[in-house]
């Protein structure tokens, strides 16, 4: 029997196979359970892959030895990182402002890719002094959280929905070294920057990213590890005070920098630490949040055990409906936990404020001037 022979054949079986006895009436499957929604399929799916506890230390000492091992294992999921490179900082503005100095920073985080960022040190500032690095979320890069609008005047008060929050370091005593993320404002493709002054180019180049076996979230972490690198040459900065914080996207990027970077002595995400299904497993949200295969090794709660027991506060708006509030005490108290372990529960807290996805910074403040 010749390929054209055996392919009528097989095609001739399989049809008698799906007929009924009078040739058009489908058989019925026995105990098959037909599937069609993706939502429905994909929870399944997280169920079956949720993992199990994997901080299960009951003293610091096996704390710590977890965290040995689990720190590599996180970077190798975010795609490991490079060799540093010379940094060659550049100041390229200086503006004077009523009650701090803002400086426009250009540096090299890795060969061929360039940060830019602007430090914004306080007039009444007693170097060396503390320092937060600061991390935008979407929408117009970094110029939104230092007060500058698309026009590029000055707002007068705190605006949208991240607040100026790096001008608010500057009002409570803060040196504050506000970065421009990858893929937001200056430094997204001259695509994105025809779409409008809001618009990212996080896609296609995080799943750019995926491909070649790494990640946005990598890549972020990287400027920002690189960013204390150059702090650490400033000698208006203690380098034993820099913490880092961020909302939405910013959020992301400073949880796992604190993962990752011993050197941050607080961090505060805002908007973003949450259990991951119910958030970037369960809402639509932009493809920079993921790194594949890591619900495979632990829970978002269980990473906290990476900072502990350094600094760690969580802010989080009640109707915020992309990182859900139940997702977010779940984690929180699920951190708490780990932080005891630490014998570090003082060194963990939360506020929780009536508001959507926005951020608020009271409580978070006043936990930064306690800490740092």
């Amino acid at each position: 029997m010749d390929r054209r022979q055996f392919l009528e054949t097989s095609s001739l079986v399989a049809t008698a196979i799906t007929l009924g006895a009078g040739g058009s009436t489908p058989v019925q499957a026995a105990d098959v359970h037909r599937v069609l929604d993706s939502e429905e399929y994909t929870k399944m799916r997280i169920e079956e892959a949720r993992p199990p506890k994997a901080f299960t230390a009951k003293t610091a000492e096996k704390a710590r030895a977890w965290q040995k091992k689990m720190r590599p294992k996180l970077i190798e999921y975010l795609g490991g990182f490079p060799e540093k490179c010379e940094l060659d900082p550049e100041i390229v503005e200086q503006k004077e402002f009523p009650n701090y100095t803002r400086e426009k920073i250009l540096f090299q985080s890795r060969e061929n890719l360039t940060v830019k960022a602007y430090m914004l040190l306080p007039k009444k500032f007693d170097t060396p002094g503390r320092c937060m690095i600061c991390l935008p979320g979407h929408g117009r890069g970094v110029d939104d959280i230092v007060g500058i609008k698309e026009d590029g005047t000055m707002r007068e008060t705190y605006g949208e929905y991240q607040n100026d929050f790096a001008l608010q370091c500057v009002d409570h005593g803060i040196a504050a070294f506000a970065v421009e993320q990858f893929a937001f404002g200056e430094r997204r493709s001259e695509r994105a920057k025809k779409e409008g002054a809001g618009a990212s180019s996080c896609n296609p180049t995080s799943g750019i990213a995926f491909m070649i076996g790494e990640t946005m979230i990598g890549w972020r972490v990287w400027d920002v590890i690189r960013s204390i690198d150059y702090l650490e040459t400033r000698d208006e900065i203690d380098p034993k005070r820099i913490g880092a914080m961020g909302i939405s996207g910013g959020g992301t990027t400073t949880f796992w920098s604190a993962c990752v970077e011993p050197r941050i002595k607080v961090a505060f995400p805002s908007g973003y630490f949450c259990t991951f299904d119910h958030c970037i497993m369960l809402v639509s949200h932009c493809i920079d949040n993921y790194i594949p295969g890591i619900f495979k090794v632990a829970d978002m709660p269980e990473f906290a055990g990476l900072i502990a027991p350094r600094a760690f506060f969580v802010e989080s708006g009640i109707q915020d409906n992309i990182f859900l509030i139940d997702g977010v005490k779940d984690a929180v108290n699920r951190a708490r936990e780990i932080y005891e372990v630490f014998g570090a529960e003082d060194r963990i807290d939360s506020e929780h404020f009536d508001a959507g996805h926005s951020f608020y910074g009271k409580g978070g403040f006043a936990f930064i001037e306690k800490w740092l």
